[in-house]
């Protein structure tokens, strides 16, 4: 497969697949009316921070894919995208904030472990990664905020 076909797929499965969890798991009644702190961030903003972030989950993806597709990197970035697509429909859907924090703390330290992990060998892939930890930790912190208000 041709290294722009390759770049194309995880373009493709990171925005593709982040407009269907976010459409298929927008906040509705239920969201609205509970208490949030007072750092909730406004909710037009996560629409353009997830555009961003998930096109640098792909260039991570697809960097770690194209140098080795059965690395433990590799297989650390898919985990972080299976319980990132995991986490909308527990909160959202599911209305289960106290069981989406648990998977936003092991979606937390999986970011962590792929950074750890090519921080020496692939440095563009590890700082890609650095505003989605960021982004994640506040979420963390907004998600455990939540499930304490409620």
């Amino acid at each position: 497969m041709s290294n722009l076909l390759i770049r194309v797929a995880f373009l493709a499965l990171m925005l593709g697949g982040g407009i269907l969890i976010g459409t298929l798991t927008a906040p509705g009644d239920w969201y609205a009316q509970l208490s949030k702190p007072a750092f909730n961030p406004p909710n037009w903003i996560f629409g353009p921070v997830w555009t961003v972030l998930y096109v640098l989950i792909a260039i991570a993806g697809w960097r770690q894919f194209e140098a080795d597709r059965s690395s433990t990197a590799m297989k650390l970035w898919w985990a972080q995208m299976g319980l990132n697509f995991l986490w909308s429909p527990t909160f959202f859907v599911l209305q289960l904030p106290w069981f989406a924090l648990v998977i936003i703390v092991a979606l937390l330290a999986v970011i962590v472990m792929f950074i750890a992990r090519v921080r020496n060998s692939d440095r563009v892939s590890a700082l890609a990664f650095l505003p989605y930890f960021a982004w994640v930790a506040f979420a963390t912190a907004l998600n455990f905020s939540i499930a304490i208000l409620n």
